[in-house]
């Protein structure tokens, strides 16, 4: 929720008026597409071009889908993202985008509860918290997917969710 979002509905709760606006409320899309209009999933796109599976996260889902940055593209190894793009090794690049896509939608408050879950890869994804700090029955901590740290959960999409994580998570062998 937006800042002039919050604004109108305090104002609303105290009694007083709340002035109109014309600007239109943000419409829901598909996982592509909101993964393109952040802008910051440009390598996730491309691999997922390469790799043909755009139509199917396109597609009705429903889908949750851990999306790694840019910046978790590039803290692979040197030449590790250009050796996925190559013709020969498509088959993997599918199996490593698959990996990062779960049937369903599956918010953070499910994923809190530590479960591995499918992914349409077929190897399950397991969740922990990496704890910070912890004050005694209290702990403070991230939300892991894999290795990857969920960064930014339950991002809503008409086909499902985008959870935004900060590594590539490699499937297990």
């Amino acid at each position: 929720m937006g800042p002039a979002m919050m604004v109108r509905m305090m104002r609303q709760m105290a009694g007083q008026p709340v002035e109109r606006t014309e600007s239109p409320v943000e419409e829901l899309r598909d996982i592509v597409d909101t993964a393109a209009a952040a802008g910051s999933f440009q390598s996730l796109l491309a691999a997922a071009r390469v790799a043909s599976l755009v139509e199917t996260l396109k597609g009705a889902g429903p889908w949750t889908v851990f999306a790694p940055t840019d910046a978790a593209f590039a803290k692979l190894p040197a030449g590790a993202s250009d050796d996925l793009f190559r013709p020969e090794n498509r088959d993997k690049l599918v199996r490593l985008l698959q990996y990062h896509v779960v049937p369903g939608r599956v918010p953070a408050s499910e994923i809190a509860r530590l479960k591995p879950t499918a992914t349409v890869a077929g190897v399950p994804l397991p969740f922990s918290i990496r704890v910070r700090r912890q004050t005694g029955a209290q702990v403070n901590g991230d939300l892991q997917a894999g290795s990857a740290r969920i960064v930014r959960a339950d991002i809503e999409c008409t086909n499902g969710m985008i959870h935004v994580i900060d590594t590539v998570l490699e499937p297990p062998a």
